[in-house]
């Protein structure tokens, strides 16, 4: 065996396959936080009477809540990134 030389990085993958795979998962990670805060977020405020199912205005308001969450998600999203510029 060849101690001479550095061993590959992250178990030989390279920097660029690395920086993939974490964009990758803080993707998923980001994703699953977005609906969980959604699922918390709008299932408190619309669902007052937890049943087999749900009524025509809990429906209609939990519409309305997703809708704006991801309205007011995109505003802040385009305003961060205006500002990194």
């Amino acid at each position: 065996m060849d101690y001479s030389s550095p061993p590959p990085p992250m178990g030989g993958k390279s920097p660029e396959a690395v920086m993939e795979q974490m964009q990758t998962q803080l993707a998923q990670a980001y994703a699953e936080e977005f609906i969980e805060t959604l699922r918390v977020k709008c299932f408190d405020k619309c669902i007052t009477k937890p049943g087999s199912s749900l009524s025509g205005g809990e429906s209609s308001c939990i519409s309305r809540c997703v809708d704006r969450y991801m309205e007011a998600t995109g505003i802040i999203s385009r305003a961060l990134f205006q500002q990194q510029r």
